[in-house]
């Protein structure tokens, strides 16, 4: 039975991607007509599936949006639908299971003391490269590719709140309340982010590129939600948001210039300008406050902090690796022309 405000809800809800094999057609024909993926080939699919590639990411990713806007047509009560909850949990596994066996295990102050170093070698850097030699092809090929996240931003991150306490909450709280645009609608980072999409004349429209996006992109995007969504992850999370903060003003200054140099336009540019200066305040209160009250309280969860840290630095370098290779050749870096 569609829910009464289906109507109205497809018309912001983005359309059901195109699938890219059994697992994500398995998914897609559950949600478009309910029916069962539960056969037991599938879920073994799902355990022994690239963890990376991509049919099991836009599998994934078609689980996790149900938490976020939904898509047209697909009724709300999928969200937690016990039949897709199986296969969600072997997609998990499957991805998690890659993760640790790819990362280290360390303890946070070393995952944290290299994000603080800027390497000499920026070759793999994509923010490096848009910054000195990126066409605004690729500039808008970027941000087409970002919007997977940055329609939402701060959105994963807030699953963690109600899983903090004392200062890590607290601070956790006053870092989103930024994102979030401390109570102006208009200054709401991912309502900034779409200006950066008009003046580049792209389509804002929430899950646009979805289809454009290769599988490194859907791992970037499905890591962060996959913490949040578990209790079990908060410290992953918090490790996980510890690296974009203290990552993102050096890289936001070098994408602000990208935006200069190609003629992206003022709204583009003050995307990442707003960034240089926000989360150069954030990096230190998500270190000190949030990394370390979390660890004050739960001591244990060292060893969760630093995986979500390495984790997101693996899944950026794949993403930065895919996207460098492409335009070095000369050709896109997207599945799809835009």
């Amino acid at each position: 039975m569609a829910t009464r405000n289906s109507t109205e809800r497809d018309r912001t809800a983005p359309a059901v991607p195109c699938s890219r094999g059994p697992l994500s057609s398995a998914v897609v024909v559950a949600l478009t007509a309910n029916h069962r993926p539960g056969p037991h080939h599938l879920r073994h699919a799902a355990t022994t599936d690239a963890p990376y590639g991509d049919d099991l990411q836009l599998a994934l990713y078609l689980l996790y949006e149900l938490h976020y806007r939904g898509f047209a047509g697909v009724d709300e009560s999928m969200e937690w639908a016990p039949v897709l909850a199986p296969l969600r949990e072997a997609l998990e596994d499957r991805f998690l299971r890659a993760l640790r066996a790819d990362v280290p295990g360390r303890a946070p102050e070393d995952a944290f003391a290299d994000l603080l170093v800027e390497p000499a070698d920026r070759s793999g850097s994509v923010a490096y490269h848009l910054e000195h030699e990126g066409a605004l092809g690729q500039v808008r090929e970027y941000a087409a590719l970002r919007s997977l996240y940055h329609l939402k931003e701060a959105d994963p991150h807030a699953w963690v709140i109600p899983r903090l306490r004392g200062r890590a909450k607290a601070a956790m709280v006053a870092i989103e309340y930024d994102e979030f645009g401390a109570g102006r609608a208009e200054e709401v980072h991912a309502r900034l982010f779409a200006d950066l999409m008009d003046d580049l004349g792209l389509d804002t429209a929430y899950g646009r590129y979805v289809d454009h996006a290769p599988a490194e992109m859907l791992a970037v995007v499905n890591l962060m939600t996959l913490f949040g969504m578990h209790r079990r992850s908060r410290g992953a999370l918090v490790g996980h948001f510890g690296c974009v903060e203290v990552t993102s003003s050096p890289g936001s200054r070098r994408l602000a210039a990208a935006m200069r140099r190609t003629g992206a336009g003022p709204a583009a540019v003050r995307f990442y300008t707003e960034h240089v200066e926000a989360d150069a305040v954030h990096e230190q209160v998500v270190r000190h406050e949030v990394v370390g009250g979390l660890l004050a309280d739960e001591p244990h969860l060292a060893g969760d902090v630093a995986f979500g840290v390495d984790a997101t630095v693996l899944l950026e370098d794949r993403l930065a690796a895919h996207l460098l290779r492409a335009w070095r050749s000369g050709g896109s870096a997207l599945r799809q022309s835009l």
